[in-house]
């Protein structure tokens, strides 16, 4: 299955939208999916001229991938500058995924970026790739280039991504599919940063909570990106992973925020 299939939607009555599920090898659904489907739905109900500028996604509960999921839109505002939505995913079990996007239409303005992509790091082609799905590839930059490079946080993590598919100038769909990619990286920085995650004898389980997308520029998820993450904090068993996203040439495109459970497990004998 390519990604134009996998955020294919099929309308199931007013602003009412039903998707496909895949498999991944975990089991159940990867939170990407859903967050890239559910703004796709959004994205259904707006008007073309607005642009995708950011999103917020509670994950509620684990998807089956054999059911379909249903996508049910809430016109929150339209406005004449920004426009609203709220999206519901609901599978039979209940609702798995609740999202809030705002869209914008294009302004003229000062274009400042205040973020540095780091310098003197390989770039993806001389990388091994050693993604998990045929829909996109990954490539990590090596651990010893990491450190000492200036960003804040702990757990640093970087990373060139960009799905396997040309999506051609459609601006939601890349936008769809860097919201996809976006969800790949946050928890093995927060992993990085929670002592007993590292020990090889702990099985450690860890949930996404929610997920945050701010879309600064037109991008082509189609095309290498850096994701260059750190964790910032882990307090009440959670952990929260803050991510800048940068092309090749070291434009600033994107910055997530994902929070992230990560629990000890019981000892079986206590």
């Amino acid at each position: 299955m390519d990604l134009r299939r996998l955020f294919e939607l099929e309308p199931h009555g007013p602003d009412t939208f039903v998707g496909t599920g895949l498999e991944y090898p975990w089991g159940g659904l990867y939170g990407g999916h859903i967050v890239a489907q559910a703004l796709r739905a959004a994205a259904a109900t707006v008007e073309p001229e607005f642009a995708p500028h950011s999103l917020r996604a509670y994950f509620i509960r684990r998807g089956d991938a054999l059911e379909p999921v249903r996508y049910e839109v809430d016109r929150l505002r339209n406005g004449r500058s920004f426009t609203t939505r709220r999206v519901v995913a609901r599978q039979a079990g209940g609702s798995i995924l609740n999202l809030e996007a705002s869209f914008q239409r294009d302004e003229p303005a000062d274009d400042i970026s205040t973020v540095r992509m780091p310098e003197g790091l390989p770039g993806p082609e001389g990388l091994a790739n050693d993604s998990w799905s045929s829909l996109f590839d990954r490539r990590w930059v090596p651990n010893g280039l990491v450190e000492g490079t200036g960003r804040a946080g702990a757990g640093r993590v970087l990373c060139w991504l960009r799905v396997a598919d040309d999506l051609g100038d459609d601006r939601v769909l890349q936008d769809s599919a860097l919201a996809y990619l976006s969800d790949d990286l946050p928890t093995d920085s927060i992993r990085l940063v929670v002592p007993w995650v590292k020990l090889p004898e702990v099985d450690g389980v860890g949930a996404s909570l929610d997920h945050t997308v701010w879309f600064h520029r037109p991008l082509r998820a189609d095309r290498w990106h850096l994701h260059d993450f750190s964790c910032q904090s882990y307090v009440g068993n959670r952990g929260l992973a803050v991510g800048h996203i940068f092309a090749q040439d070291g434009t600033h495109l994107a910055t997530v925020a994902q929070e992230a459970l990560f629990r000890r497990p019981r000892d079986p004998a206590g």
